[in-house]
């Protein structure tokens, strides 16, 4: 297990959206790590669900709505957490369309409700508000956003996460600005990928989706450029910056881009071949055009502050991450103990880190 891994044995940890893809992948993580885990989040959402598969043993879990401050409250303070990670999250753009009120009431007023419940906790020395690469005003050019550039998503989706990083420099600068308070970072991350993502309207679930049933894939979309990674490369950004930031705060605080480099900048046509390739069995695709609310047409992070600042960098380039995705829904299929396969991938992404 990696070096930084070990940090984490034997400390608080509360974490919001525990049960989502990313959350489950953490939690396992976590786990390995020998943390104390409580986790804080409504049940999964999709049936089946990565949560459900893997082993939740020894974990708090707590299902529960994040717009629900009073019970957060209480959750956050019961754990007694020194490390707080924020990813509860309504994170669908097509869904945002269609509830947007629900999506700004999740995304905007969680993000408000989790802070709120910061401030009663003592002991918390570092958290962490994870957001999305889709905050930034996209002005569709062909160079990557750095974390300077202007905030301002279109989609109700991603504005919402616009308006949660707000919330968040809001809140450290009046409530979190002594030297006894805690490390306060937001991240925002590409398109992440990986094995137990079951969501409806993301590509690589849909690819895994009609490959079960033998089907061609469609793809609604595939000249569209986005920086695509596989989960545990943005997870294990998190956890070095919560770590840094936890010994040194004021040196390694602030907002961060996780991406991965122009490798992983794939056209969505492209992730599609890469998939078919890696699954076999004569496994194809095809355009389907469809009439779909405005989705951006390219992006792209600059993740040059994680590299120097902090010193992370993806180990999986796209083909490895494609691979790995492909090995976990395969065995998953195959009826095996996902938890098992998941931390022999975790056991080999931070091998020697």
């Amino acid at each position: 297990m990696s070096f930084y891994l070990n940090f984490y044995k034997g400390k608080n940890i509360f974490i919001t959206g525990h049960t989502g893809f990313k959350g489950s992948w953490l939690v396992q993580i976590l786990k390995k790590s020998g943390a104390n885990i409580t986790g804080y989040s409504l049940a999964p959402e999709s049936s089946p669900s990565l949560f459900s598969a893997i082993d939740s043993t020894n974990i708090n879990s707590v299902i529960a709505d994040i717009r629900d401050l009073q019970s957060l409250k209480q959750a956050m303070t019961e754990s007694n957490p020194e490390i707080v990670i924020h990813m509860a999250a309504q994170p669908i753009v097509l869904e945002s369309y269609s509830n947007p009120v629900y999506t700004y009431d999740v995304n905007v007023m969680g993000t408000v409700n989790i802070l709120e419940s910061l401030r009663s906790c003592k002991n918390v020395k570092s958290f962490l508000n994870v957001t999305t690469d889709k905050v930034y005003l996209n002005n569709e050019w062909h160079w990557p956003y750095r974390e300077n550039e202007t905030l301002c998503g279109s989609d109700p989706y991603s504005n919402s996460k616009s308006c949660s990083e707000l919330v968040t420099y809001g809140y450290k600068k009046s409530f979190f600005s002594s030297e006894g308070s805690p490390a306060i970072s937001t991240a925002r991350s590409g398109n992440v990928i990986g094995g137990g993502d079951f969501a409806k309207d993301r590509i690589i679930p849909d690819c895994i989706r009609a490959a079960e049933k033998k089907s061609i894939i469609e793809v609604r979309n595939p000249y569209s450029i986005r920086p695509y990674q596989h989960v545990m490369d943005s997870l294990s950004g998190y956890l070095l910056l919560l770590k840094k930031q936890y010994e040194n705060k004021n040196k390694y605080s602030g907002s961060y881009n996780f991406g991965p480099d122009a490798s992983g900048c794939i056209t969505t046509g492209e992730l599609v071949e890469t998939f078919c390739k890696k699954w076999g069995n004569g496994q194809t695709w095809e355009y389907t055009e469809q009439k779909r609310e405005k989705e951006s047409s390219f992006l792209r992070l600059d993740s040059s502050l994680a590299a120097y600042t902090l010193g992370h960098k993806n180990r999986w380039n796209i083909e490895d991450a494609v691979e790995k995705t492909v090995e976990w829904s395969k065995a998953y299929l195959a009826k095996e103990n996902i938890s098992v396969c998941m931390d022999r991938q975790i056991e080999e992404y931070f091998h020697n880190v």
